[in-house]
């Protein structure tokens, strides 16, 4: 819940109008982004349908306007280069480690300038500051973290609440 108020506040702090979920799950997240502004549109990809199928659901419990939500099933590698240029407020990160790398590339270009990217489980569990760790997810987040950290087009940080956060803004 914490994770979630946060990207809440975060959401509407920023004014956010056009949010894109990567991994929608059972729709936490999305109904928190969903939360900050009667006004946000939300766009959530997802591999799994059926896990979709559980967030439209939910939406649909929590009053959500249909026309707020687009669920999308596939791979984001695939879907995200199909997405408008410069046409989002915010893009939250929550899939698959080993892709997010290529997800980010993918979310700047979408992000308009000014707008937040959110990367979730940017500690993995605390295994991410661990310079013993080295399994392949680990180390992708690590090196994704510090190359967010030191980008010039970027403001980041790294917030230390649920399983951490990177919280990039677009300059």
């Amino acid at each position: 819940p914490g994770v979630g108020r946060f990207i809440q506040v975060l959401a509407a702090a920023s004014h956010v109008r056009t949010a894109v979920e990567i991994g929608t799950g059972t729709g936490v997240s999305g109904l928190y982004l969903l939360g900050a502004s009667a006004e946000i549109a939300l766009t959530s990809i997802d591999i799994e349908s059926e896990a979709q199928h559980v967030a439209r659901e939910a939406f649909g419990r929590a009053s959500v306007r249909p026309g707020r939500t687009r669920l999308i099933n596939g791979r984001s590698a695939d879907i995200l280069p199909r997405l408008a240029s410069k046409s989002y407020d915010l893009v939250l990160l929550d899939g698959d480690p080993l892709e997010t790398a290529g997800d980010v590339q993918e979310a700047l270009r979408i992000l308009r300038p000014g707008g937040t990217l959110v990367v979730a489980r940017a500690l993995a569990g605390g295994r991410v500051p661990d310079p013993a760790r080295r399994e392949e997810d680990v180390v992708a987040l690590r090196t994704l973290g510090k190359e967010l950290l030191d980008a010039a087009e970027l403001r980041s940080s790294l917030v230390p609440i649920g399983d951490g956060l990177i919280v990039s803004v677009l300059r």
